[in-house]
């Protein structure tokens, strides 16, 4: 029996000396010996031989992107899905470079707390396993924008029929379905509440059971009487408020970034880059 941790030993056993053995006995020992010899590697090359043509049954697993993409918010640091800096080339109006500093990350919840409950309902056929979020403020301080991850219980068929219901139902463009904002006290976002948002996304992903969701604002916290989605606000021509501050811009450039980054780590989870 091999050495176990937390126990001793077998102490070696002690024994008398024992009595010669006639010679013939002792070469029928030895010819048993041999046999028993050969047959024991037999036994091992056979077992080897079906183990590399079977497979080793008690490998690990194989890693799915479903599999993975459900765990991926606690097994990776926070960094990696909410960078402390995040670059946004060509995010903002016109082409126009961006750059977002990450003010703080929310402790990670159950939808409750980030969704209204109308969205809440809506998602409830892929359910809400975990959600996590990051609020960031652009260089120049004057937008906020609360991004986050939404990690379901669906299986691939599930995340596909809610991005169908999506885009067929134009779900992502209701006002009555806006993330809620995280507004971590002491920062320049302390006042970007509920009716401080401006502009917003919501998207179901099919390749991961994950939504992602963005929503912004101005810094100052001034109210937005009409919030604007970010399709809506992004388009060419578009002369609101919202559109003219880029404030979809921020919503979709961050969404953008998270969910590509978001991608890129399950995808070196499930098969590492040689």
């Amino acid at each position: 029996m091999p050495a176990r941790y937390g126990y001793p030993e077998t102490p070696v056993e002690t024994t008398t000396r024992l009595r010669p053995v006639p010679s013939g006995r002792q070469r029928w020992r030895a010819v048993s010996a041999a046999a028993c010899v050969v047959l024991g590697l037999g036994l091992i090359g056979g077992a080897a031989t079906g183990a590399w043509l079977t497979g080793d049954s008690s490998a690990e697993p194989t890693r799915t992107p479903y599999a993975t993409g459900r765990t991926v918010w606690h097994s990776v640091p926070v960094d990696t899905l909410f960078p402390p800096t995040l670059k946004g080339t060509g995010a903002g109006p016109g082409g126009t470079d961006r750059t977002w500093i990450r003010l703080s990350v929310a402790p990670d919840s159950d939808c409750s707390q980030g969704l209204d409950p109308l969205l809440r309902t809506t998602l409830r056929s892929v359910g809400c396993e975990r959600m996590v979020r990051a609020t960031y403020t652009d260089v120049t301080r004057s937008s906020v924008t609360t991004v986050g991850v939404v990690v379901t219980e669906a299986d691939e068929a599930g995340m596909q029929a809610l991005s169908t219901r999506f885009t067929e139902q134009r779900l992502a463009g209701r006002k009555d379905l806006m993330p809620r904002t995280y507004a971590p006290e002491g920062t320049l976002a302390a006042g970007f509440g509920d009716r401080q948002r401006a502009s917003w996304t919501v998207r179901p992903l099919t390749e991961i059971p994950v939504v992602v969701f963005a929503v912004s604002g101005f810094a100052d916290a001034r109210t937005v009487p009409e919030p604007q989605p970010a399709d809506a606000a992004t388009e060419t021509g578009a002369d609101t408020d919202i559109a003219q501050a880029g404030l979809g811009h921020e919503a979709r450039g961050l969404a953008d970034r998270v969910e590509r980054g978001l991608r890129k780590t399950v995808s070196d989870l499930v098969e590492p880059p040689v």
